[in-house]
């Protein structure tokens, strides 16, 4: 049977000599792997494997049976086309950024509408942002994704409750017995992007290349910590130096 639905591309590998194996984040039906045969040439890939980019967000029609693990795809388009995301290197390191780590907490085969709308609207703000929002919008995104998965940081940051329990994602006064906890300025980062609800109000968070460091370091170490074989980040160094 075929279905409509829109996706975000997540991860595309070669598959024998001229195939992929595409995987999406769908509107529809969540997390899918579809099989594109003949889409590569020896190391190139044709116009239709283009479409296949990490991060790239398509209109698909789609053959989908719960029962198998590679689905087929019948028809694909642009959703939207990017002015920016592929082409400027801070934007494309960010995008890689939050592609990697959707791959990473991203596992099951079950829809969400409102993930899949708060992915897709973080993809197209960032094509679309200033550089003052780019600089911020990893911490933005990373904080704001764990409400999706629930582990989400409680929101009781006060001047007593100063310090980041980073295991029990609460704020407190005395430090953990197991020191995985965040510095005063960290919490302090953190309790702010809690309640910044939209990127547009990124630009009021005036945080120099250590203070964005290490509160993503942190961030990714409360993923870890909650999501299970989490492992490591491999995009995190390249996107620390391009935002340097």
């Amino acid at each position: 049977m075929v279905f409509s639905t829109k996706a975000i591309v997540l991860r595309t590998v070669p598959y024998g000599e001229t195939s992929v194996i595409v995987s999406c984040y769908t509107q529809a039906f969540g997390l899918q792997s579809y099989i594109l045969n003949g889409v590569r040439t020896g190391r190139k890939t044709n116009s239709k494997g283009n479409l296949f980019q990490p991060a790239s967000i398509l209109d698909m029609e789609v053959y989908h049976n719960e029962l198998k693990n590679l689905q087929r795809i019948k028809e694909v388009k642009w959703h939207y086309l990017y002015n920016q995301v592929f082409f400027n290197v801070y934007k494309n390191a960010v995008a890689l950024f939050i592609t990697e780590l959707l791959q990473k907490v991203v596992r099951q085969p079950e829809s969400n509408a409102d993930l899949y709308e708060f992915i897709e609207d973080a993809y197209i703000t960032l094509d679309k942002a200033d550089d003052k929002i780019v600089a911020n919008f990893p911490l933005y995104f990373a904080i704001h994704l764990t409400s999706f998965f629930g582990s989400k940081i409680q929101d009781n940051h006060t001047a007593p409750t100063d310090l980041l329990d980073l295991r029990e994602g609460t704020f407190t006064a005395v430090p953990p017995v197991h020191a995985l906890c965040t510095s005063a300025r960290v919490a302090s980062i953190i309790a702010h992007l809690l309640k910044i609800m939209q990127p547009v109000e990124l630009p009021e968070m005036i945080l120099n290349k250590l203070e964005r460091r290490e509160t993503l370091e942190a961030l990714i170490q409360f993923y870890s910590l909650h999501i299970h074989d989490f492992g490591a980040m491999r995009s995190l160094a390249v996107l620390q130096e391009v935002l340097a």
